[in-house]
């Protein structure tokens, strides 16, 4: 795997220097750690966590808490030449943030490389929540949709110039045999004129009549040739603006249908869902600075709880009684109020506050349904909206052209009507001239005049034809080349298409191949296998049922008599739970490819995960990053490596 490559050949050598203020427990402090494992080992409520947020903070994320007497806090992160910073200020009861991270998103980074105790990716096996959904929630489906619907738009339009090229090729024998009988029909006019020619030069050398009639009538006869051909140049205007006019009334017939079909969007219905869409991710937004909060309190408040149950034993007297030992008073300073409160009360509140953040995580994905349908059903307001108007231009543009069409047919009408007076004017003076003894050499002169003027037309017509075929024989040239960009479209396209299967399936199996790994790794002798299944399954999104794929998570036991059965998440120990969650956020980071953008990985209370088997998950995450910074007890920090940069003072 690259990525194992990538983290083997050479890791960085640079340190990380991090200088902060007023994040979680922290007043000031600054550290350094190098490339490789860091251990950050001290009791609970020695700031280790409040340190791991806030190398998150200088990473970009928002998932950090402020001091409880501080309204600013601050971070500074030196890697190498470069410096991140930001600075964190509550305002009005929210956090803002500002600065330069190393990150201008840290959305995978939050997910599947922060793995803190709240992590949504960590904690999404004990939680039952959907697996699939957390994989794919970095993804933008809709922006994948729009870049397939415009790639098939590009698509489409190739087809329509292939279908034409390939209908062009069928025309193109007839146009050739077409040129081959007008060339033929030419040779054979050419032959026809010259004797015509030949036969007026000997009647013209019998003839005896003055210079003076003969240019006249020469004269004549050519007014009539060339107001012959005008009237036929006419005719053939005439019927080509006829075609058109027919053509373009059949256009506007059908855009007239086409816009009957649509109906009509009320005004103001677009900005009503827009308004809609942006209360709801205001809604979402808040909802999420509340969860955030939420979990900053939930930890602090497990953390004191924590310090209270280590420090315990130690607060009983050796002389007290036996009785008063067995039953000490459990209780601790409440840090908002300062006075003495029972350590049941703080858990039965921390309890409340969980039950109240899956509540408002239920809220979020319920209001992210509904922005789905309202983003749909504006995205399909829109592109009618659309095609009315287009169809709307249209029709403006096929009326506009109608008009012009029909005032040309009529000025070709009356300038053929025209001519038709002004060619038998001609003729009638012709006539005049025309006289017994030169009766027959001015029908030789028609006959000529018709010749030539017959000649004149076909060569025009090869003239055309001829175009017609190097054009048709130049689109047929550029057929290799769109089905070049026609085969690398589709190819995109089915990229794209496939994306999110691919993006899926990959999760599932880094998944799979890394849970068999770790548990041989870690000694579960009572587990066979755990494993997803990704299933294709019918759900309800919004108003909507559709296909949606599924992760299914299953659990294999193994009894001493070698026999397997199904088990269910609720039977899995807290350790096993725990290691199961933390490989479900590496199959992300790996599927992903975070290590690409992000090469550091946090990891904290692992309290629930035996020494032993910490040690070897630590060894074994640390191949796919470049920094891992891990917060551990001092018993269990003392079964890793004592290679390992240890950090203990914060």
């Amino acid at each position: 795997m690259r990525y194992i490559l990538m983290m083997s050949i050479e890791r960085s050598k640079n340190k990380v220097q991090l200088t902060v203020e007023n994040i979680g427990g922290i007043d000031d402090t600054s550290v350094t750690f190098s490339p490789g494992v860091t251990l950050l080992v001290g009791r609970n409520a020695t700031n280790r966590t409040s340190l791991l947020q806030a190398v998150m903070a200088a990473f970009g994320s928002d998932d950090v808490s402020v001091k409880g007497d501080a309204d600013e806090a601050t971070v500074e992160m030196n890697v190498g030449d470069d410096t991140y910073h930001r600075t964190l200020k509550r305002v009005n009861g929210q956090i803002t943030a500002s600065g330069e991270p190393y990150l201008e998103d840290s959305t995978l980074a939050d997910l599947f490389a922060f793995l803190l105790e709240s992590n949504e990716a960590r904690r999404a096996v004990a939680n039952s929540d959907d697996l699939r959904e957390i994989i794919m929630r970095p993804v933008d489906t809709d922006e994948i949709q729009a870049e397939i619907e415009r790639l098939v738009q590009q698509r489409n339009e190739i087809d329509q110039e292939l279908d034409e090229i390939e209908s062009l090729k069928k025309q193109l024998p007839s146009l050739e045999e077409e040129r081959t009988s007008l060339r033929d029909r030419i040779e054979d006019v050419q032959a026809e004129l010259a004797e015509k020619e030949d036969e007026l030069d000997s009647r013209d050398a019998d003839l005896e009549q003055t210079r003076e009639e003969k240019a006249e009538l020469e004269e004549k006869l050519s007014t009539l040739r060339d107001k012959r051909s005008t009237l036929e140049n006419i005719r053939y205007d005439l019927e080509t603006e006829r075609d058109s006019l027919d053509s373009l009334r059949s256009e506007k017939q059908d855009l007239e249908s086409e816009l009957e079909e649509l109906s009509e969007t009320p005004v103001g219905e677009i900005d009503e869902l827009a308004s809609r869409i942006d209360r709801l991710r205001e809604q979402k937004q808040q909802l999420q600075s509340e969860i955030s909060e939420c979990r900053s309190v939930i930890q602090f408040n497990e953390e004191m709880i924590e310090e209270t149950d280590a420090e315990l034993p130690t607060a009983l007297g050796a002389d007290e009684p036996v009785t008063d030992q067995l039953l000490p008073e459990e209780t601790t300073t409440c840090w908002t109020c300062g006075t003495e409160v029972d350590v049941e009360q703080i858990e039965s509140t921390v309890d409340r506050l969980r039950e109240y953040s899956q509540q408002k995580r239920q809220e979020s994905n319920e209001i992210q349904n509904e922005l789905d349908d309202l983003k749909q059903k504006r995205r399909d307001l829109q592109q009618e909206q659309q095609r009315r108007d287009d169809i709307q231009q249209r029709l403006t543009t096929v009326e506009n052209e109608i008009e012009s069409t029909e005032e040309k047919i009529e000025q070709l009408t009356e300038r053929k009507e025209t001519l038709r007076t002004e060619i038998s004017e001609v003729e009638s003076e012709v006539e005049e001239l025309e006289n017994d003894s030169y009766e027959e050499i001015l029908d030789l002169h028609k006959e000529a005049n018709q010749l030539e003027y017959d000649l004149g037309k076909l060569e025009g017509n090869v003239e055309q034809i001829e175009d017609e075929i190097r054009d048709i024989e130049e689109q047929i040239g550029e057929e290799g080349d769109l089905k070049d960009d026609r085969d690398a479209l589709s190819d995109e396209i089915s990229d794209l298409r496939t994306k999110i299967d691919r993006i899926e399936q990959q999760a599932v199996d880094e998944f799979n191949e890394h849970m068999d790994t770790v548990l041989n790794l870690l000694g579960y002798d009572n587990i066979d296998r755990i494993w997803i299944e990704r299933v294709e399954r019918e759900v309800r999104e919004g108003r909507r049922k559709v296909s949606k794929s599924v992760f299914d998570l299953h659990v294999i036991r193994q009894t001493e008599n070698n026999t397997t059965y199904e088990d269910t998440i609720d039977h899995l120990s807290e350790s096993e739970r725990e290691v199961t969650g933390l490989i479900f956020a590496l199959a992300g980071y790996l599927a992903h490819e975070v290590y690409e953008t992000v090469p550091l990985m946090t990891l904290d209370s692992l309290e629930a995960i035996d020494s032993d088997r910490i040690a070897n998950l630590v060894e074994y995450l640390s191949d796919y990053n470049e920094y891992l910074l891990v917060a551990l007890l001092p018993e269990d920090a003392a079964s890793l490596d004592d290679e390992y940069e240890q950090i203990t003072e914060i």
